[in-house]
């Protein structure tokens, strides 16, 4: 049995698929698998970085569903100590895997806004099938919703919305496809660093006073940081005052103010 093992191991690939039950979590929370055909050790080990946001969640002897039926995706061979490192597929849902792994980055997709919360918004997307854990099989992180700055997400999408987004790719760990709505609207700091340059004077508005300084909106969308060496003179926010552009990076979307003389 152990030949036959190491024999296993030897021949499986990154990227192929296993099945197998839970049998225990390691000192160091990783999940062992007994893979199917294989029962006298565990092969599988999904790593405890890979569960957080999963069922598991952060993975205890007590909670990691001992006896649970698993599929994964392979995504490291240790050969030397024959073990095989997984990914979980959305609890072995073969419906969903297929899903995942037919997507593209660049596709785009529709489907109707699941539930918001504090880390992103999940989708309901009309081609896809349910998702057995979360409320949606799309995800869209918070950096992904706008290119314009916000509180809360609540301010940008609702539950029950409908939208549009693109594809950035399959995410075999969560089971999601990761969505951008962003990406499919322009980036407003691009037009505005092709209409200005440096040493332009600009009417803006206070929108957040931080310790190294205070931010200012200067267009629909973009704003630009008066760094704290800049004097402060009682304002707040929703302020209006005048500015001069002394920095623009684009590759890093930073624009850098100044208070004119």
């Amino acid at each position: 049995m152990e030949r036959a093992a190491r024999a296993f191991v030897d021949a499986v690939q990154v990227g192929d698929l296993c099945s197998g039950v839970v049998a225990g979590v390691t000192a160091v929370g990783d999940v062992t698998v007994t893979v199917d055909g294989f029962a006298d050790r565990p092969l599988g080990r999904i790593s405890s970085s890979n569960l957080t946001r999963h069922r598991f969640g952060r993975a205890r002897v007590e909670d990691a569903g001992v006896g649970r039926r698993v599929t994964g995706e392979v995504v490291a061979v240790d050969r030397r100590c024959g073990l095989i490192g997984l990914a979980l597929i959305a609890d072995g849902d073969r419906e969903l895997w297929a899903f995942l792994r037919g997507v593209r980055r660049g596709d785009r997709c529709s489907g109707t806004v699941a539930a918001v919360e504090r880390f992103g918004v999940f989708v309901d997307l009309d081609d896809g099938p349910r998702h057995p854990v979360f409320p949606g099989v799309g995800f869209i992180s918070p950096v992904e919703v706008s290119w314009r700055r916000f509180d809360d997400l609540g301010e940008v999408v609702r539950s029950g919305q409908r939208l549009t987004a693109e594809v950035l790719g399959p995410d075999v760990y969560n089971g999601e496809v990761r969505l951008s709505l962003k990406a499919l609207r322009p980036d407003p700091f691009r037009r505005f660093a092709l209409d200005v340059r440096v040493g332009r004077a600009l009417s803006g508005t206070v929108t957040a006073l931080v310790p190294f300084g205070f931010f200012v909106r200067v267009a629909d969308g973009v704003e630009g940081l008066v760094h704290r060496d800049e004097p402060l003179r009682g304002l707040q926010v929703g302020d209006d005052v005048d500015v001069v552009v002394t920095e623009i990076d684009l590759d890093r979307r930073r624009l850098t103010l100044a208070r004119p003389d």
